[in-house]
């Protein structure tokens, strides 16, 4: 059976990759911190290199997903960002040189946020990286780190777009636009519903993680979308399709950030040289099954 260590894997993606695994027959090992959930799971700090190195002798992985960041955009703390996501990745892959592991491939999640707010339609991995927040910059400085580890160890760096699903946090606007239909609210405030994102649903996400660990492909940077673009406003009326309920918006310019980004679409076609990539699921369908799962 194949060992697996993934990080982050309390998390929203973590969660959902360390089910889809295990189910795959692999020996799935999460760490996270806080309070281990179930015997795969290791309460470990990505900040502890000691206990990095322990894990990864005891359990010795043949793969690793490295999912642990902080990956909300807003935060009070910048620093958080670069201790975390840059730092924190660079332990990790140390850890895995002190253990003296061999994976035979590491995946490492980076975002699509790295490209900031350029002036294309479609978004390839060619295009400059021009982050305009904390996040991305930090994300961008893990990616030029990690990139000096190319020739030591099989790397696969990925930049996500937006995606969504069952069980990701209210603090994310897809799901707390789901929970205000749910709870049937009159209004919701909300900022610009005009920026347009490219969202796939987790499940798709977690695949393609699942197929590049399997790969022959490393020291390579590649995008996870779909290539297909909603704005906010699309959602809310899908949502009211859905539901038959209508909410009214108001939009709040304290939830307008000066530097948001407009529309963030990508290309898939790098993604779809390396691995089989299937239709992305229809977004109405990806809502309705949150809709479902918030509203059981």
């Amino acid at each position: 059976m194949s060992g697996v260590l993934v990080t982050g894997a309390n998390g929203f993606t973590g969660k959902h990759l360390c089910s889809a695994l295990a189910l795959q027959g692999y020996d799935v090992h999460g760490i996270s911190r806080g309070d281990s959930t179930a015997n795969c799971m290791h309460n470990i700090d990505l900040a502890n290199i000691e206990a990095l190195v322990q894990i990864l002798q005891d359990i010795r992985p043949q793969y690793v997903c490295h999912l642990a960041a902080i990956a909300h955009v807003v935060n009070d703390s910048p620093l958080s960002f670069y201790e975390t996501n840059v730092l924190g990745t660079l332990n990790l892959l140390q850890a895995i040189d002190q253990a003296n592991v061999t994976p035979k491939k590491i995946v490492i999640a980076s975002s699509a946020n790295i490209y900031g707010n350029p002036q294309k339609s479609i978004i390839d991995e060619l295009t400059p990286a021009l982050p305009i927040n904390h996040y991305g910059n930090s994300k961008l400085a893990m990616e030029n780190m990690v990139q000096t580890w190319f020739q030591r160890l099989p790397i696969i760096i990925t930049r996500p777009f937006n995606y969504t699903g069952p069980g990701q946090s209210e603090q994310f606007l897809i799901p707390k636009i789901v929970k205000h239909f749910v709870d049937k609210k009159s209004h919701i405030q909300l900022g610009n519903i005009d920026v347009v994102r490219d969202i796939s649903d987790v499940q798709a996400i977690v695949t393609s993680y699942i197929k590049l660990l399997g790969s022959d492909v490393a020291g390579s940077i590649v995008n996870l979308c779909s290539g297909v673009g909603h704005s906010i406003k699309d959602v809310i009326i899908m949502m009211e399709h859905i539901t038959g309920h209508t909410l009214k918006i108001t939009v709040n310019p304290a939830f307008i950030r000066a530097n948001d980004i407009k529309q963030l679409i990508g290309s898939n076609l790098k993604l779809k040289s390396f691995i089989d990539v299937e239709p992305p699921t229809p977004m109405k369908e990806v809502l309705t099954k949150m809709y479902a799962v918030a509203n059981a």
